[in-house]
């Protein structure tokens, strides 16, 4: 079995075919994307291949070390994930190949007009053994 990352994103990968930005959408579009990635995730964690999943605001702050008792919080300079990333979901599947058929699945998630999002899933696989430096 492998992990992989698949993320969702607000903005920043290559423009989805049904390009409607979702605070566009009706109660009802939303509910039905929302419902259809419920749908989805279950399915997933009733055959094994569901780790967890979240959606997540696009919002957020920054910190960072800046020396002992100072962490600078601050709301820029952005880096490319706080603007991008809208949720991610991480499955445990037998290889490459069904981690790529599930995120084309996900990309299908009804949208507005009930039609398929067909947004860009970014597919990441989860680092395996750590890095060993020998001389």
């Amino acid at each position: 079995m492998a992990k992989y990352l698949l993320l969702k994103h607000y903005r920043g990968a290559p423009t989805p075919l049904n390009d409607v930005p979702m605070d566009q959408w009706t109660p009802e579009e939303v509910s039905a994307h929302m419902q259809f990635m419920q749908d989805f995730a279950d399915r997933l964690q009733a055959n094994g291949e569901y780790i967890d999943g979240q959606a997540v605001a696009p919002e957020g702050t920054f910190v960072r070390y800046d020396g002992e008792g100072r962490p600078p919080v601050t709301d820029g300079p952005f880096a490319e994930t706080k603007d991008l990333i809208a949720g991610w979901m991480v499955i445990d599947v037998d290889d490459y190949d069904r981690a790529v058929e599930l995120a084309g699945e996900l990309s299908a998630a009804p949208a507005a007009g009930g039609k398929p999002l067909q947004e860009w899933i970014e597919l990441r696989p989860f680092l395996g053994s750590p890095i060993t430096i020998t001389e």
